[in-house]
């Protein structure tokens, strides 16, 4: 059994997990094993640059840290090396940067995932990770809210450069 200073800093990693699991937004599980260092080192610089926090945890604790939620059936996945990424903000970064990241990999693995408290399958994981970044799709919607507009201004412009014309 372990001593009383061990337990209860075993105790503080569960619950400093659990808190922020519960104060995200999203959440990736994956199995890291025979990845390089430098490999290691641009995922988790890439991760850290989108906002994501991404740390190697032992299965037991992450078990234990998603006891009595609803991300339960996550617990049968958690075997091997496991790493968890998890987004305060972003519902599809660790997604889509983990997937990308994955299919370069062989042996870098997507166990499981959670979006807002639930979890989610290995599809709807991957789906998440072939969207475009919030940027691109904030960019997408102004585009498309622009274009009527613009289109309207030049029409305008147009019957100001005729009846000038015309004159």
């Amino acid at each position: 059994m372990p001593n009383a200073k061990v337990l209860e800093q075993k105790q503080q990693i569960v619950a400093g997990l659990k808190a922020d699991i519960e104060n995200s937004v999203a959440g990736v599980i994956v199995d890291y094993k025979g990845i390089s260092v430098a490999d290691d080192t641009v995922l988790r610089k890439e991760l850290r640059e989108a906002g994501v926090d991404y740390r190697v945890v032992k299965n037991t604790l992450l078990g234990r840290a998603i006891e009595g939620t609803e991300l339960e059936s996550i617990k049968s996945v958690l075997e091997g090396t496991t790493a968890i990424a998890i987004s305060k903000e972003d519902h599809v970064a660790a997604a889509r940067i983990l997937g990308k990241f994955a299919d370069a990999h062989d042996n870098f693995n997507i166990k499981a995932g959670y979006l807002d408290g639930k979890a989610i399958d290995i599809e709807t994981i991957n789906s998440l990770a072939k969207l475009p970044s919030r940027e691109v799709l904030l960019a997408t919607v102004v585009g498309a809210f622009q274009a009527p507009i613009a289109a309207f201004a030049r029409a305008v412009q147009a019957i100001v450069d005729k009846d000038g014309a015309a004159e």
